[in-house]
């Protein structure tokens, strides 16, 4: 075993940094939940999925408000994160400005009438909620792994496998 082994954090893949593999998962998760906003019976009420705004009743897992263009938007969303999570820097930017973005979309729906036209994502209560939690989750992961051991920066990581 190197030394570079016994340095690395168990669970790491060799030449892969903490803000990559957040990414990647990050990314996976958005790209999965793009899909079953698509899949009938993981999405309840699919008849009744629109296009857009707040008039689609369909309901990811019954829970969270969908539409064609929301569930898009989840699918390309994961695909930047996938895409981004190439270098340590850009898995950070990822992380850290979807959070701010997440944090905004949070904001929105608090603000509007989730009855109304300016209800175009669309977004419900649940949303809401899950908007919170993913604005603070990974606006905390694009900080935190900026991080290394020990509080320093991290480095920049090479191209792992399937990275590039």
């Amino acid at each position: 075993m190197s030394t570079d082994d016994r340095s690395r954090p168990a669970g790491r893949t060799p030449g892969r940094s903490a803000s990559q593999g957040a990414a990647l998962a990050v990314g996976g998760v958005f790209l999965l939940a793009g899909i079953a906003g698509f899949i009938p019976g993981v999405t309840t009420r699919y008849d009744e999925l629109g296009f857009a705004g707040h008039g689609s009743g369909a309901l990811l897992l019954g829970l969270f408000a969908v539409s064609v263009v929301h569930n898009i938007v989840h699918l390309l969303f994961g695909v930047a994160g996938l895409l981004l999570a190439r270098t340590a820097r850009t898995a950070r930017l990822y992380l850290f400005t979807g959070g701010l973005l997440y944090l905004v979309l949070w904001l929105y729906g608090l603000f509007i009438d989730l009855d109304s036209a300016a209800n175009f994502v669309p977004v419900n209560s649940a949303d809401n909620w899950l908007h919170l939690g993913l604005g603070v989750g990974m606006t905390m992961l694009g900080a935190l792994t900026a991080l290394g051991p020990g509080g320093f920066p991290e480095p920049e990581a090479k191209k792992g496998p399937g990275l590039g």
